[in-house]
């Protein structure tokens, strides 16, 4: 049946695109005129709706619908080419013979084309548009990568495949992921005994459009959980940061009336945590703490850099984030403090005196990049320069550093792609082959809350 229904509207966009020379065929007049306006009619109709409305979610549906509308127009737009080349010939003879009508089949052929340009365009455009306003895995890259190969022969069509391929599987992966949640969301398997207490890493903020964690807190709220941020500012010495973190604690606890909080922490952001839980008295407030990357033996490269880069060159690169972040709300941001408590004399200093406190579960999780090129900018410059230094990474932290607590999980998915620091909190929004971010952490929760977290 759906083989059947895109056939039809095939033929239809098809028919509609070749109205000028239709209704001359059909020998003009009235009834011609209405057998093409029928045609028009149909062409704008599976414009507006291009296929049925039976996705679970208007993005899907956009996605979808979006896919469909370049998957017609290249088909259609090859064949209306492959059409007009055929009739172009005739068209030659005709504007090169003689008599009272010569040339008028070139004008028929002329304004056909011209319709069949103007018609292919829209079809175009209207899934060009849809794709680009909905589509999460398109990225920067390939929407400019789109546009700079519009204007290449051959290599447009190559592209145009390439991002209805991406399209597709994105609108099929979500719609599972979709339909997955509404058969378990009565079962609200992340629905904790204790709030989640999300904590960012370093050089980042909880801001409120612009989720540092991706795609991850909304998939763990839609299966039960109850999220909260760390919102501590973006650089900071880890004591200092440790401090606003026990303060967000306290306030949790007082608005919820509850007893604890399971705190998931990324990159510095469990350095943080580790702080407020030993040095703060947060202890008794912290049910569980898992990391997620996080450098609890610091970085070797970060040590190297900050003592080969000038005094002068690190004040004014601190200078210049400390000003900037202040305006953005950081009430007292520090570029360099935050950057020498990543070192691992710091870290390794830091480990004596910040003791794993009894009654907490400490627990820590690692990913790991294969090749530079599989992290984003600028995690695929850093991550031969960790390599080098501390073996290992994820373009930013070794594997060997963040291993931490009673329990360990390193990310390895099979295949070439790895995941980068960014892709482990789901930052680029990108759907890893062999790994669902969204899922893992899913599964995360879903295992603290049957260990009666």
């Amino acid at each position: 049946m759906k083989r059947i229904a895109e056939a039809a509207r095939l033929i239809l966009l098809l028919a509609g695109s070749n109205a000028v020379l239709l209704f001359l065929m059909l020998g003009g007049g009235l009834p011609a005129a209405a057998v093409c306006l029928v045609l028009l009619a149909a062409f704008a109709y599976i414009n507006l709706r291009p296929i049925p409305r039976t996705a679970p979610m208007k993005r899907i549906y956009q996605l979808s619908a979006g896919c469909e509308l370049l998957r017609l127009f290249l088909i259609t737009a090859t064949v209306n080419a492959v059409w007009l080349l055929a009739l172009l010939p005739s068209a030659i003879r005709d504007a090169n013979s003689s008599g009272f009508f010569s040339g008028i089949w070139m004008l028929v052929w002329v304004f056909n084309a011209l319709a069949i340009l103007l018609l292919e365009a829209i079809l175009f455009w209207n899934g060009m548009i849809r794709v680009y306003l909905t589509s999460v895995q398109l990225g920067l890259k390939h929407r400019v990568l789109a546009a700079l190969c519009g204007w290449i022969p051959f290599l447009n069509i190559w592209y145009l495949r390439k991002i209805i391929r991406i399209v597709a599987d994105e609108a099929e992966f979500e719609t599972e992921k979709w339909e997955l949640d509404e058969t378990r969301a009565e079962s609200e398997i992340c629905k904790t005994k204790y709030p989640i207490l999300m904590v960012h890493g370093v050089f980042f903020r909880d801001f409120r459009y612009l989720n540092y964690w991706g795609r991850i807190p909304k998939e763990l709220k839609r299966n039960g959980a109850v999220i909260y941020y760390g919102q501590q500012q973006s650089a900071a010495s880890v004591e200092d940061s440790g401090e606003e973190l026990a303060a967000r604690i306290r306030q949790i606890l007082d608005e919820t009336g509850g007893e604890k909080v399971n705190i998931i922490a990324h990159s510095k952001g469990g350095l943080d945590s580790r702080a407020a839980i030993s040095h703060c008295g947060m202890a008794p407030y912290v049910a569980t703490l898992t990391t997620i990357n996080t450098p609890h033996r610091g970085c070797i490269y970060a040590e190297y850099l900050l003592n080969k880069v000038p005094e002068a060159t690190r004040q004014k690169i601190a200078a210049a984030y400390n000003t900037t972040l202040k305006r953005l709300g950081d009430e007292n941001p520090d570029f360099l403090a935050a950057v020498t408590d990543l070192t691992e004399s710091t870290c390794l200093a830091r480990n004596e005196t910040t003791p794993d406190m009894p009654g907490v579960v400490y627990e820590s999780v690692m990913s790991c990049c294969k090749k530079a090129q599989q992290g984003k900018f600028p995690l695929n410059v850093t991550y031969p320069i960790v390599r080098h230094f501390d073996g290992k990474n994820d373009g930013l932290v070794s594997v060997e550093s963040a291993k931490w607590g009673t329990k360990f999980i390193l990310l390895e998915p099979e295949g070439k792609r790895g995941i980068s620091h960014g892709d482990v909190v789901d930052l680029n929004r990108e759907n890893i082959p062999g790994f669902d971010v969204r899922e893992f952490y899913v599964d995360l929760v879903k295992d603290l809350k049957q260990r009666g977290y």
